[in-house]
């Protein structure tokens, strides 16, 4: 009867023990993303998508619902950014981007988030990312757009302007060089990650 006792209690106290502890998940990026880069030059405004993005997220869900974003990395490939200038325009970006030697723009999660509540409207958090371009590394503050739901998808949403002679770019030209673009660009980003099966 003693043991039978020493038994339960054993088993309860392991409930108890996971009802507190997290649930841990890993997501990928989902199908139906949109990275995008819009810039100005002495012409017109540009803009450009990257049409190959890879990406992955390790997430803990608390016993209230809220989750801990514990690490995000989101990779963007420079060969497939297409610009609304056609392919000389193309070739000028990857040139300026060093994208032979760097072939990926990197952002990745600089510090872990925790207590994000789930919100079918959205919660606005503020994250510091390490941006990497061109085998440059800063670290940048961003406020972000998060939707989730529990234990289910999570999309990220946000927009960053940055200086391209920060990360050692020198603005691309195109049209023999009489379209001449700023240093200032801005890279914005919508994106859904799913449970990894």
């Amino acid at each position: 009867m003693r043991s039978y006792k020493k038994l339960l209690l054993a088993a309860t106290a392991l409930v108890l023990m996971s009802a507190d502890t997290p649930v841990k998940n890993t997501y990928t990026l989902a199908e139906g993303y949109t990275v995008s880069i819009h810039g100005t030059s002495n012409l017109h405004d540009w803009d450009e998508r990257v049409t190959t993005v890879s990406g992955e997220s390790s997430v803990s869900w608390n016993s209230n619902t809220s989750f801990d974003l514990t690490a995000m990395n989101i990779k963007m490939e420079v060969k497939s950014i297409k610009s609304t200038e056609g392919s000389m325009m193309n070739n000028n970006t990857y040139k300026a981007l060093k994208a032979d030697d760097h072939p990926e723009i990197i952002f990745a999660l600089a510090t872990q988030l925790p207590g994000i509540p789930v919100d079918a409207k959205g919660k606005v958090i503020a994250a510091k990312v390490n941006l990497s371009i061109a085998g440059v590394t800063k670290t940048i503050d961003m406020s972000v757009t998060v939707t989730a739901v529990s234990h289910g998808n999570i999309a990220f949403e946000g927009s960053k302007t940055i200086k391209m002679t920060d990360y050692g770019v020198k603005p691309p030209v195109a049209m023999l060089g009489t379209m001449k673009t700023g240093d200032e660009i801005t890279i914005h980003f919508k994106t859904v990650f799913a449970v990894k099966q």
